[in-house]
């Protein structure tokens, strides 16, 4: 027989972006609880809104099964004495396990053989065990932050106020603090009288007494909810909805009852950016835009209420007066930003901290600068820095592409120039009044005001695409010069972090290091940029000079070891195995692009059937060679097996081969040329004793097997695979 649970949590209003989390914490931890106390169940639904978290299972049974287990006791030898007596350690094991030491059997094993005590347990009711499986489910640490309130001694994301508990229609009855678990909901705060408790007794009228009360707990249902009314109003207006995924979900989880409501604004607003009026109505108010057929915004916005008022009018009024005071701030901030170019403002950001131990914007945008030069022209994108040029030179018009005939001119000083002008103005919007009133317009206005200021369209795009990716899997920059201030701007946050001594630890990492890291990562690949990063890290240590607070090499190590943790990651999120990406990490990977292509090609050798043989002799070139250092050349004269000869004749005649392989990249001709020395590695290891007495004879056996192990460890380290 099989019962459902209801299990609810009703706190007052928790943030958005908390609830997804909050659910699928819940259902993992209840899951977990039944599956290890063998309780069958058939799904468990975690549904809620930002006043409850809630889980319905259903079919689940009504009592544990009844189980066999084995406990294994001391070995027959220490069980009994000479004389066959019990020893006193089989007498404490079966007054332990509750059997006669008769009923206990032997099993012999390969360490031995054992008694084992058979033991018959009854299982329990679940009614039984819910009450304690509850009170752990909802004591669990599964928000970023909680909170504590009045005098009592338990944590939650917002103050609870009742906790609803139902199996098979009966209370399970716990505390939580003190809060009593009860039969009983609340419905809506304002439509529902919630001073009346609503009763509940199964899945079923847990749904229908909410929807009753003006709550649509199912987070399914209330995106259907507001999807279709979003699309429903702005048809009726003659636009659709600009898409925005992310506000859908944010605005499911801010309400319990979805009304969907439109509003309209002046048109003179739409004079503005398209941008400044989308971001004043998504970021502050929560509303959604409509565009025409052509994707011109429409003076009108949606929004979706958790209420459904007596009169609309009068909350459709209010709306519109939110957002006209919005607009007017925006429109007021953009006429009196425009009035200055935005190189005028560089000189500015050196009245704005970035971070108190690496100095002002102004400071960091030299150093990422300079980086973003020395970047393009390793990649062969721009010519390289002349002598004496510094970054501030390119807020010049000598320097400014704008004032170069683009025909005529030299494709490389071009691109340098490009790339100068776009990281110099990249922050230069950071003390706009539009950034400073809606901060996540930085970077959109900085391209804005530099299109306006008649900067190249190259270098506009660059300084809106430099943040970017903005998020994990978000979108990367589509220019090569937006990809390379980006990359230099975030290298400069990751070392000059790491330099200062504030490195992530944990969850705490306030400068983002890890998403920056990860967007290095994606910017590369995706571009498929052929640059050493090691390099790179060496040139932004040198830009930091004598703000690092610690050792340049200690710094450079950790920030290099970051990076390798988060590709790491990355590819193993991509599928590849761990010990195919673990094999090629710990050979030389700073070129990102070739370290992937050699994961990838290394996939492919592992189905050749030399592998499994060239891995097991890596592994003994890698003990023998442990701790010793290689100096002498190999010396034929030496040689005292044909195996020796035969071993360093094929390496010769395949060291060219592999290397101009390496060269090209052609890792699949570089694994299957490797291949066909199994044969000789196998004859040497089966004839040849390389730790020979004569230490002559030995440190040629040595420097053999040193020449060997040269053929790969560029490529990757094959000891490490598992094959």
């Amino acid at each position: 027989m099989s019962k459902d649970l209801i299990f609810e949590i009703g706190t007052e209003e928790i943030p958005a972006g908390f609830v997804p989390k909050a659910l699928g914490s819940l259902e993992g931890f209840l899951k977990k609880a039944l599956d290890s106390r063998k309780i069958s169940y058939e799904a468990v639904v975690p549904v809620g809104t930002p006043r409850r978290l809630a889980l319905m299972a259903t079919g689940v049974a009504e009592r544990q099964p009844d189980a066999k287990v084995e406990v294994r006791g001391p070995q027959v030898k220490a069980a009994f004495d000479e004389k066959g007596n019990p020893s006193g350690a089989l007498i404490g094991f079966a007054k332990a396990q509750g059997v006669a030491i008769e009923d206990l059997k032997r099993v012999k094993t390969d360490k031995g053989e054992y008694l084992y005590a058979t033991k018959e347990i009854n299982g329990e009711d679940t009614e039984k065990i819910l009450p304690g499986m509850l009170l752990d489910v909802v004591s669990r640490d599964f928000f970023a932050k909680a909170m504590r309130w009045g005098a009592y001694d338990i944590s939650f994301a917002r103050p609870i106020h009742w906790i609803l508990a139902v199996f098979g229609g009966r209370t399970v009855d716990f505390s939580f603090g003190h809060i009593k678990a009860g039969s009983s909901t609340y419905g809506h705060r304002f439509l529902s009288n919630r001073t009346i408790p609503i009763e509940v007794d199964s899945v079923d009228s847990y749904i229908k007494r909410l929807r009753d009360a003006y709550v649509i707990v199912d987070p399914a249902e209330r995106r259907s909810i507001i999807e279709k009314g979003l699309h429903h109003e702005a048809g009726k207006a003659d636009g659709a909805i600009l898409p925005d995924e992310g506000l859908v979900e944010e605005v499911t989880y801010l309400v319990e009852y979805p009304v969907v409501l439109r509003g309209s604004f002046s048109e003179e607003f739409l004079t503005l950016p398209r941008d400044v009026i989308v971001n004043a109505m998504r970021e502050h108010q929560r509303y959604f835009s409509i565009v025409n057929r052509n994707g011109a915004l429409l003076p009108y916005f949606l929004t979706v209420a958790n209420t459904k008022a007596v009169d609309m009018d009068v909350v459709r009024k209010g709306n519109e007066r939110v957002l006209r005071a919005r607009l007017n701030d925006a429109k007021f901030y953009y006429e009196q930003d425009i009035k200055k170019r935005l190189v005028e403002r560089v000189a500015a950001l050196k009245g704005v901290v970035f971070q108190a131990k690496l100095g002002t914007s102004y400071e960091k945008v030299e150093r990422f600068t300079s980086l973003a030069l020395v970047i393009g022209a390793r990649l062969g994108f721009s010519r390289a820095v002349e002598p004496g040029e510094k970054p501030a030179d390119f807020a010049t018009d000598a320097l400014n592409p704008a004032s170069l005939d683009r025909q005529n001119a030299d494709p490389g000083l071009y691109a340098k120039c490009v790339l100068g002008r776009a990281a110099l103005l990249a922050k230069a919007d950071l003390t706009s009044g539009m950034v400073g009133e809606f901060p996540k317009l930085q970077g959109v206005m900085g391209s804005i005001y530099a299109k306006r200021g008649g900067e190249v369209d190259e270098v506009a795009t660059a300084i809106y695409e430099h943040y970017l990716p903005s998020a994990s899997g978000g979108a990367l920059p589509a220019s090569v010069p937006g990809a390379i201030v980006s990359i230099a701007d975030k290298l400069d946050t990751i070392t000059g972090c790491f330099g200062v001594g504030l490195i992530p630890t944990g969850a705490q990492d306030p400068y983002a290091l890890r998403r920056q890291a990860l967007g290095i990562i994606a910017i590369i690949l995706d571009k498929s940029f052929r640059v050493q990063l090691d390099s790179l890290v060496d040139a932004s240590l040198d830009n930091l000079g004598k703000k690092l607070l610690k050792g340049r090499e200690e710094t450079r190590e950790a920030v290099l070891e970051f990076f390798k943790e988060r590709l790491k990651n990355q590819l193993l999120s991509q599928d590849l195995p761990f010990d195919s990406i673990d094999a090629v990490l710990s050979a030389p990977w700073f070129d990102m692009v070739d370290a992937v292509k050699r994961v990838r090609s290394l996939e492919g050798f592992k189905k050749n059937p030399a592998c499994a043989s060239l891995v097991v002799a890596s592994k003994r070139v890698l003990n023998i060679l442990k701790g010793v250092s290689i100096t002498d050349k190999v010396d034929e004269s030496l040689f005292s097996f044909p195996e020796e000869a035969g071993l360093y004749k094929t390496e010769n005649e395949i060291a060219p081969r592999i290397e101009e392989y390496w060269k090209k990249g052609d890792y699949e001709a570089v694994f299957s040329t490797l291949a066909s020395i199994k044969g000789d590695i196998d004859a040497f290891f089966d004839k040849v004793m390389v730790m020979a007495e004569d230490e002559r004879v030995r440190k040629n056996r040595l420097s053999l097997l040193s020449k060997l192990r040269d053929l790969y460890w560029r490529i990757a380290d094959l000891s490490r695979l598992a094959v």
